[in-house]
This record gives C-alpha cells, structure tokens and sequence, in this order.
C-alpha cells in the first residue's frame, strides 16, 4: 500500500461522523464545538458577560459624549485574543445543547470557565494550524455540509431550515466546521502519524483474541478527569489529586456525574457530561479496564492515575462484543483502486491543482488519453510509475476524505478532484470483491485497534501539552 494514503485517522475524530454524532445529540443540531479539548481552571476574576450578544443601544446623545464600547477582549491567547462576546455567544449554544440532552446545568461562573479553556485550548490548536499552512477553502467546507445533511436523510436546504429552526445561523454553523476539519486534519499531522504500533503489539493482541477464556465485552462509559500539568511540582500533583479525591466525595454522595463532569472535568467530553459512549475493550486503556473490571452498571470508580491526571469512571452497560457484530472476522469488501495525486505547495496552489485534474479528467471523459498514462505523466505520487494503481485496500487503510469519495465511485468511474491533506487526487476505481476473513486481514484489524486506542491516548496528551505551553494572559474589566 503507498505510503503517501497510508491511514492517519482518528477513530472518534473522523471528522463527517464525528458532526453527525454531534448533530444527532442535539435533538437534530448541536453544539459543533463538543467535540474538542478543555482544560479547567478558576473562574476569571472580574469576568462579567453580557446578557445578550449585542448591548442595547443607547440614546443618541448619550452615544455621541461617551460611545460604549461593542465588545472586550477577554483571553490573549498567543497571538490571537478571545472576546467576552465571543464567549457569551458559545456559552449560550452550550447551554442549549446541554439542556437538549438533559444535562443538569452547573453552575454559570463554572460553566463559562470550564467553556472559556477549551476555546483557549482551540485558539492554539487554529494557530498552530495556521503555522502549518493547514486550511479549508469554501469548495471543501460546502462538500462537508452536504454530507451532514445527507446523513441526517435531509436535503442542503432543509438542513439549512432546521439550523435556524434550532437557533443556529448557518454562516456560524458553516464557520464551526470550517474549524473542526482544521484542527482534525492538524491532530493526524501532528499525532496520527506518530503513532507506531510493533508485530509483537499485534501478537499479543491476537493472543488475548483468541484465548477462550477471556470475556470480549463493549463498555459504554462516562469519565471525569482532573488534569496534572506536564512536569507539574509534588506540590500541583497533590493539590490535583486532593480536587479528584473532592469530586469522588461529592459523587459518592449523590451528585449526578453528568453534572459533575461538566463542573470540574478537564478532558475533551466534559461538556457533554463526560460521556466516552461504546468502546471495545480493545479500545480502552488496560487502567480504565482494571478499574471497571468489578462494577455494576450505575457504579463509579475509584481514583484512577494516568500519565495526564486523575480519572473517575462511571459504568454505564456493558454488553457482549458479539451483539455488536465485531466477533469473527465477518467478510470485508476490498476496492482495486488507482490516483493521480497533485500536491499542494509553494509553487502550487489549491486552486491550481484542482484545475490541473479538472483538466485532466475531460481528458478522460473524452477518452483523449488513459488514466494509466495521465498517472505516470502527472501524479506526483510514487505510485506513478505504476500509472496510479494502489492495489487492493481495505477500509481504513486511507484517509477518510480520500475513502469516501473511492466508495462511492462504481468500477470504471472516475472521481471529481478530492482534497485530502496530501493535495487533490483524481481516483479510479478498478474492480471490487469481498475477503472472507484472512489471517492478513485479521493482523490488519488488530493493528488497527491497537493504533485507535494509542491515538486516542496520545491526542489527550498532546492537547494537555498544547496548552500548558501556550502563552494565556486573562482581562479583566480594570485592565
């Protein structure tokens, strides 16, 4: 398989999935923003939001002796600043959603506090994107939406209609996407493809697969987590281990968890009530499994140490993994596909290399030359001295944008120029068939869960050190 599609996803963060799911857990439209890290800190001194995004006007002479001002800044976040309208407004659309889903509101000084540090942790995110030449144009955002919508069985315009109905406008809705493929296509640059995963990491899993004894279970969990800064002193470990050791007391003595994730949880699920939904145990850190191992649905944990903090888990089920359909190595279909791949650099831009393959592909239509001998001549990919053929793939062996858009093409068809974040490809599908389960295939899915759950580890860790390194200075009203 070539090196330059090889996959680079984040399994809870495929970002068309991911905003379904977000949209879904919102009666029909949520909170875009949900998805992402937070870190807690105390509330900001000082802080006052306004009771609406726009202050009512004043007179007009009053106006015209001491003009109020719109809007403040809030956070200075490197380089780039947080406002305490741009607050107010998130913090609305969090409350909403989180009423939605029937989530006890905490309180609202905690509530902006716990909303404030995940913009900050998502300021940094966009600005180390934005280092990297990472963007989104338009063309592509418009492509994201429209699979939203068809996922939801709505057409664009209804979804548009029911956006408004839910009190989002669609400009702000199509800005939050505009963020989220960013800073997931930033996560698989900057952890997916650092993750590595060894042969005797698959054998031992494929072991413990096969050993009868062994109870395979999906685990349907929540959490709360209380943070500990990277290199943090005897004395921060304590004082965190002391809040964890505070929010289990609280817990122990009927507070609800939803609630209380969404008060004091620093992970990336606190505002939705610290739910992590169904994992495969092969999806769970071997801890969290330990933890849970002798709880009963409803049932909390004890104070669980990682290398980002403490965790309390709460088991919500648990159910067989072959009710999932995930026992066996069920039959899997392969795609034979070929491309031609365009990168995106200095001398090229997007737009150019778009239409490069819009050009080459009336070629095609026209049956003016081959997809073979386009590939050697212009891909830029080193399958081309093979005229673009991939060979066989199996799913989850791309990445996603590239994925979509190969199943849905028919054998013979010839894609549309697709953005991924290796350029704009032109892609072919050659002929299909369906594996039977093989013992490659059975290496190739270990390898892959074992890769999902060391993403999922190292996404949290690299979030935690993003922020604490980030430059963050906090306004008050005096300043």
């Amino acid at each position: 398989m070539n090196a330059s599609i090889s996959s680079r996803r984040h399994p809870l963060a495929r970002i068309t999935s991911g905003i379904v799911l977000m949209c879904m857990s919102f009666g029909m439209i949520g909170s875009a923003q949900a998805q992402f890290a937070a870190t807690a800190t105390p509330a900001v001194p000082g802080l006052q939001l306004p009771p609406t995004a726009t202050p009512a006007p004043a007179p007009a002479a009053a106006t015209s002796r001491a003009p109020r001002p719109v809007d403040s800044i809030l956070v200075v976040v490197n380089n780039d600043v947080i406002t305490r309208q741009e607050l107010s407004e998130r913090l609305a659309s969090v409350q909403k959603r989180l009423t939605a889903q029937g989530v006890a509101l905490p309180p609202r000084n905690q509530l902006q506090s716990q909303l404030l540090e995940r913009m900050i942790v998502e300021r940094a995110q966009t600005q180390m994107a934005k280092e990297n030449g990472i963007v989104v144009d338009d063309v592509m955002l418009d492509r994201a939406i429209l699979r939203i919508a068809e996922q939801n069985k709505m057409s664009l315009a209804d979804f548009r209609v029911q956006l408004e109905r839910e009190g989002m406008a669609y400009p702000a809705f199509r800005e939050d996407i505009r963020r989220e493929i960013i800073m997931q296509r930033l996560r698989e640059r900057e952890v997916d493809n650092k993750v590595l995963v060894s042969e005797s990491e698959v054998d031992n899993y494929l072991a413990a697969e096969n050993n009868t004894s062994v109870k395979h279970e999906d685990l349907n969990l929540a959490q709360i987590l209380v943070r500990v800064p990277e290199n943090a002193s005897p004395e921060q470990v304590a004082a965190r281990r002391q809040r964890a050791e505070e929010v289990l007391r609280q817990l122990k003595t009927g507070a609800d968890f939803a609630k209380t994730a969404a008060t004091y949880s620093d992970s990336s699920d606190a505002l939705s009530g610290g739910d992590l939904g169904w994992r495969a145990q092969d999806r769970l850190p071997q801890l969290f499994l330990d933890a849970v191992a002798s709880l009963k649905p409803g049932e909390v944990s004890s104070i669980v140490k990682s290398g980002n903090g403490f965790h309390i888990l709460k088991l919500i089920d648990r159910r067989n993994a072959s009710a999932t359909g995930k026992a066996g190595a069920p039959a899997v279909e392969q795609t034979h596909a070929r491309h031609i791949l365009i990168k995106v650099n200095q001398v090229v831009s997007a737009a150019e290399a778009r239409r490069k393959l819009l050009e080459l592909k009336e070629r095609l239509d026209h049956k003016a030359a081959t997809f073979e001998e386009l590939a050697k001549l212009y891909s830029n990919d080193l399958s081309a001295s093979k005229g673009g053929d991939l060979g066989w793939i199996y799913p989850g062996d791309t990445v996603p944008e590239f994925e979509r858009a190969m199943n849905e093409l028919k054998p013979g068809e010839v894609s549309q120029p697709i953005e991924s974040p290796f350029g704009f490809h032109l892609i072919q599908v050659v002929e299909r068939k369906t594996d039977d389960g093989s013992q490659e295939r059975a290496r190739l899915a270990a390898r892959q869960a074992i890769r999902e759950r060391k993403i999922d580890e190292a996404t949290e860790d690299w979030l935690r050190q993003l922020r604490d390194r980030a430059y963050v200075e906090f306004r008050t009203d005096d300043n």
